[in-house]
């Protein structure tokens, strides 16, 4: 007698490969999106913001802060423009190890939050340029802060460290105001010149500006990276400086004489 098989159903159909129920009922199960660690930022003077800005979403003058700033690379944009209108070709020379991308991105960033703006440069110029605002102004402070408490983390420069030379113009500008004096001081480094705005900012609202003071310092100050790194970090006075060969000041006035006659680092007064 011929032996009977149960029939198997294979979930094919009569137009050949077809899915069986289970797997359609699978494919139309919906897909679930990862959810973001942080909300949506709301967007500053009712302006949409990019769909992709997040936010911390607490209430915290902190957290609202670092909404604005803590993404990467956007303070050191700010201490770049604390020197004043920059183009877009200078900040990317300055900042070394950013992408075109990104810095485009984190300059749009600041504009939408109110800290900084672009504006076009009158003839012969004709350059677009980005400069702080007040807002973006008063984060002098913030960056001065960040400073003194990242100078422990320096030591000895890494082969790997980029430099530029005014990137010691905002500890060193605190530095120098605690000696008492005020104006303009023009400071020469192995690495470069930059010049410093003590006691009152410039007209423009720059505290400092890279190359010579453009209408003459009332002091000049030679000494080499390491010497001014202790001096910003308030372990050497300049006027100790001085008188151990360290450093040079050149100029007359109040402001001179304050600055060489300091016995003590400046950061212990």
């Amino acid at each position: 007698m011929p032996v009977l098989r149960p029939r198997v159903q294979l979930g094919f159909t009569k137009c050949g490969l077809g899915k069986s129920n289970n797997m359609s009922r699978l494919r139309r199960m919906p897909r679930q999106s990862p959810q973001p660690d942080r909300a949506a930022a709301p967007a500053r003077t009712g302006q949409p913001g990019p769909l992709n800005r997040r936010s911390y979403a607490h209430y915290c003058g902190a957290a609202r802060a670092l909404d604005a700033v803590g993404d990467r690379w956007s303070l050191l944009i700010v201490r770049e423009l604390l020197a004043g209108p920059r183009r877009y070709t200078d900040l990317h020379a300055d900042l070394p190890g950013v992408s075109t991308d990104v810095l485009a991105s984190r300059l749009k960033d600041l504009e939408r939050e109110g800290i900084a703006t672009r504006r076009r440069l009158p003839p012969p110029a004709s350059a677009a340029v980005y400069e702080l605002t007040g807002r973006g102004r008063g984060l002098l402070p913030v960056l001065e802060a960040l400073y003194a408490w990242g100078a422990a983390d320096l030591a000895e420069r890494r082969p790997t460290d980029a430099v530029r030379a005014h990137w010691f113009a905002l500890p060193l500008r605190r530095r120098l105001a605690e000696s008492g004096g005020t104006g303009v001081a023009e400071v020469h480094l192995d690495e470069g010149v930059f010049h410093l705005y003590i006691g009152e900012p410039a007209v423009s609202g720059r505290v400092y500006g890279d190359g010579a003071a453009p209408d003459g310092p009332d002091v000049r100050l030679w000494l080499d990276a390491g010497t001014c790194a202790a001096v910003a970090a308030g372990e050497l006075a300049v006027g100790d400086a001085v008188r151990e060969g360290r450093a040079r000041v050149e100029g007359e006035g109040a402001f001179a004489e304050a600055l060489c006659s300091g016995n003590e680092p400046a950061g212990s007064r």
